[in-house]
């Protein structure tokens, strides 16, 4: 999407940057093995989980990251820079899928941040909680109430701090305020610079308010509409998990955090309760380099998210026999359904040429340009590029009545909730693809939020730097395809409205030929690809059950000593772009290793 100079002038600035306070560069940096618990993974869960547990002065904690340092990485703090860093980059694991048959044979890349922050401090910034019915699903699928949407808004409230948008503009009318909080350690604002989109959209909602509605906030729970987005972004720098959770409380002295520190395998240490014991993590700064074991006398916590958790259990054991196998790993505990269940949010960019030279694609076509706007940035912290990539966000169900219907029941989670979502940008957002050297664009993604496709990720060797193979099996079913097919035809009526005539000139590429229902399904399977959302491959389910990875109170099923908390454990795709929920659910799987400790506090034990 964006040059590749600019990728080059971002990956110096990080190289140029300032260390942080009590961060060690490399595992063999550690001054000791020992903790009373190590979280696995430094992104949304992970700096959640072990800033939490240190809140504990009592309670030794280790964070694990194995990508480089956050600090300095403009990409990661100038919020309308932030797809530079992905895909191909330092910043990146750079995973790839496997030919995808519902993509036309098509293998895309798929991005996972490896920094500090994981990809809270590379993604776009949209901030979401999910529908209700996605979190009272969750505690209907567990036998966990405490997975409710009614228990999670204290969770919520926790991890929301509400700011002002960049430009300090009137949010009247913009947002509900009671549905937010206002003194969680992440920043989040209404958007922080005005587009032409803005006033043409908030007309649509009225002209076409029967299929296109405004939804005044959907934080609330009810996602159906078009509003005004959320983004974590706090004057008008990008508000990470890195940046929220972790550098407020990098003064702790019972927590140490180390980077360059790849978790190669979790190591059995006994039997407790007549279960395989895990309380050990072999890491590594790169192939090749020594391991190094570090001990966990609590817990250790598996924060590498959605690829990175299963693929961590499967290189120590634990995992589908035949797949271990094939591998070449022994097995500890036979699980099928690590690795599986995953599910994601399939994406199609849809650029339009617009009739304006007010568009943010001039600003990336020339030095001179991005050069003004970063010294306006740098100034003052305004400006196009204090903003994230949309000022509003729509979510929308196809009609009860649509003939998908008589094959398949509806696998949205309630009537409040979505099938699919629309982003408006006000230039080329087509992730991965570089935009055009001439025109100006808008573009109007279309993400399919309710899959009924479901895919996995497995390691290919035991060797933890080879790369996995990761099958997400978009478009793997009738309800998928017909989803995304009426999604385009419905931006389509949205932009004949007339709110958008003689600003939209027509679509680019395909997409203008793409009429007949047969046509728009070709143009899906052609240039689909993920908007990063893959969750499910380490599902919770009740206890005892039979299926899923662990617990409801996010234990490993089968072991001791181990815990998950990242989005790997969502048993399905929420109504929201991922970094919201997985929040949430930091917030939570904190409190539950708290509730289970043994390491008590001074005042307890008087």
């Amino acid at each position: 999407m964006f040059p590749t100079a600019l990728y080059h002038w971002v990956a110096l600035a990080a190289l140029i940057s300032p260390s942080l306070g009590k961060l060690y560069q490399n595992p063999s940096q550690l001054t000791k093995t020992r903790y009373d618990y190590i979280v696995i993974g430094g992104g949304a869960a992970g700096s959640v989980v072990a800033s939490r547990l240190s809140e504990n002065p009592w309670v030794s904690v280790l964070l694990v990251e194995a990508g480089i340092s956050n600090e300095g990485v403009l990409g990661s703090i100038v919020p309308l820079l932030g797809p530079s860093l992905t895909p191909n980059t330092i910043y990146d694991w750079n995973y790839t899928t496997t030919a995808q048959p519902g993509y036309n044979g098509r293998s895309i890349p798929y991005s996972r941040g490896k920094l500090l922050g994981g990809s809270t401090s590379v993604n776009f910034m949209v901030y979401m909680r999910g529908s209700s019915e996605d979190f009272d699903k969750y505690a209907s699928i567990t036998g966990d109430s405490g997975w409710n949407w009614k228990n999670m808004q204290q969770y919520a409230k926790k991890n929301e701090k509400l700011v002002a948008p960049a430009d300090n503009h009137n949010t009247a009318g913009q947002f509900i305020p009671s549905f937010h909080g206002n003194s969680g350690p992440l920043s989040v604002s209404l958007p922080g610079f005005p587009t032409p989109l803005d006033d043409r959209i908030m007309a649509t909602t009225k002209e076409l308010s029967s299929e296109f509605p405004f939804n005044p906030d959907a934080v609330g729970g009810d996602v159906l509409g078009v509003g005004w987005s959320f983004a974590t972004i706090g004057g008008g720098s990008r508000s990470s998990a890195a940046t929220a959770y972790l550098t407020p409380v990098m003064s702790r002295p019972n927590l140490d955090i180390v980077i360059n520190a790849q978790a190669t395998k979790l190591v059995r240490t006994g039997m407790v309760g007549g279960l395989p014991s895990f309380h050990a993590v072999e890491v590594a700064e790169k192939a090749g380099a020594p391991t190094r074991t570090l001990t966990a006398s609590s817990e250790i916590v598996l924060s590498a998210g959605t690829f990175g958790t299963p693929l961590l259990l499967q290189l120590s054991g634990i995992g589908d026999r035949a797949d271990l196998r094939a591998a070449g790993v022994a097995t500890i505990v036979h699980n099928p359904s690590v690795g599986r269940n995953m599910s994601d949010h399939a994406l199609l960019a849809n650029p339009f040429y617009v009739n304006n030279t007010d568009t943010f694609d001039t600003i990336f076509r020339t030095p001179e340009a991005l050069n003004a706007n970063l010294e306006r940035w740098q100034t003052s912290k305004t400006g196009p590029l204090a903003g994230g990539v949309c000022n509003h966000i729509g979510f929308f169900r196809i009609p009860k009545t649509a003939s998908i219907f008589k094959m398949t029941a509806d696998p949205a989670a309630g009537k409040k909730s979505s099938h699919y979502e629309m982003i408006f940008s006000n230039l080329w957002v087509v992730p991965g693809v570089p935009a055009p050297s001439t025109g100006n664009f808008m573009s109007i993604t279309t993400n399919l939020i309710s899959p009924t496709s479901r895919g996995m990720v497995k390691i290919a060797s035991s060797n933890a730097f080879a790369k996995p193979i990761v099958d997400p099996n978009f478009l793997g079913t009738a309800f998928d395809v017909f989803t995304l097919v009426e999604a385009v035809k419905a931006i389509k009526r949205f932009v004949a409205a007339k709110a958008w005539k003689g600003y939209v000139l027509g679509p680019y590429g395909a997409l203008a030929n793409a009429n007949t229902d047969a046509e728009i399904e070709q143009y899906v399977r052609g240039n689909a690809a993920t908007v990063f959302h893959a969750t499910g491959t380490a599902s919770m389910s009740p206890r005892g059950a039979k299926w899923g990875v662990v617990d409801p109170d996010l234990k490993v099923k089968g072991v001791e000593g181990l815990r998950i908390v990242d989005g790997s454990v969502i048993p399905s795709s929420p109504n929201a772009h991922t970094q919201g929920p997985i929040y949430l659910f930091g917030e939570r799987g904190a409190d539950l290793i708290k509730r289970d400790s043994k390491v008590q506090t001074v005042t307890e034990t008087l």
